[in-house]
């Protein structure tokens, strides 16, 4: 008798169980429904001694940013790429992976931009490379004031 009990209450377990690994009809409408979520693009140009900056991006719900980053320097290769990242208050802080000229291999390095206005000041800071991962030193400042790219706005392409 003791073993039928076993098996029933193992069945009356595994029922609900059994219904929770299977999609309802419920979880299709879940999958249909798209969370739209506010995006801006905007662009930017800078210049500076000769070498020129042009960044498209898009903001992603005011925080989370990713678009295109490109330098074209006066006497050397240009560098091409993309940014990621995000908004930590007024500075937004990106992974920029970037190829330099024809030369095939990948780079990253991490950025910062100060927002003042519609305008992005673009840092310089102590870089860390730890395990191939580049990122700002964490006890030293970032400085906005000797970076050389000002990006202002311009219209989009």
């Amino acid at each position: 008798m003791n073993v039928k009990i076993k098996h029933l209450a193992f069945t009356f377990l595994a029922i609900p169980l059994a219904f929770s690994c299977t999609p309802s009809g419920n979880s299709g409408e879940k999958a249909s429904t798209k969370i739209v979520k506010d995006t801006v693009k905007q662009c930017y140009i800078s210049s500076f001694e000769g070498d020129t900056a042009m960044m498209d991006i898009k903001i992603i719900d005011s925080v989370d940013v990713e678009g295109k980053l490109v330098i074209k320097y006066a006497n050397k290769p240009q560098n091409d790429g993309i940014v990621r990242g995000k908004f930590s208050g007024d500075t937004l802080f990106v992974d920029y992976s970037f190829k330099t000229g024809n030369n095939d291999t990948q780079f990253s390095n991490p950025l910062a931009f100060l927002k003042k206005a519609d305008s992005l000041k673009m840092g310089v800071g102590v870089i860390q490379t730890t395990l191939g991962r580049s990122y700002f030193a964490k006890d030293k400042p970032i400085n906005f004031e000797k970076g050389k790219f000002n990006f202002q706005p311009t219209a989009c392409k």
